[in-house]
């Protein structure tokens, strides 16, 4: 293998590792809302609906959770999803939040 060869072969391989390992973090899921994140507890967000005391939020019903609120933008069938309440994070959805809105 000629030097040129070479070089341009490790150029390449280096370009791709790079991109690799980019990606990977580029594909990540995003992190799921914490309960106690500012933005969190000013909506009564809860990761668990049937854990939101509706006494202190009396828009609650059974039954409502992320997975059919409308701003939920996850699959059907997914665990968590994204929610432009809580930009660049997913929420459960098996959660519950005070901006729940029953998706039509």
């Amino acid at each position: 293998m000629n030097t040129r060869n070479r070089r341009t072969f490790i150029l390449h391989a280096a370009g791709l590792c790079a991109a690799l390992a980019t990606a990977g973090r580029a594909l990540a899921a995003p992190a799921l809302v914490d309960e106690n994140d500012a933005t969190a507890k000013s909506l009564g967000y809860r990761a668990k609906a049937s854990s939101v005391d509706a006494s202190k939020f009396p828009k609650y019903a059974a039954g409502q959770r992320c997975a059919n609120c409308r701003f939920f933008t996850g699959a059907a069938g997914e665990a968590a999803g994204a929610c432009p309440m809580f930009s660049g994070k997913a929420v459960a959805a098996d959660g519950w939040c005070n901006v729940y809105a029953q998706r039509a």
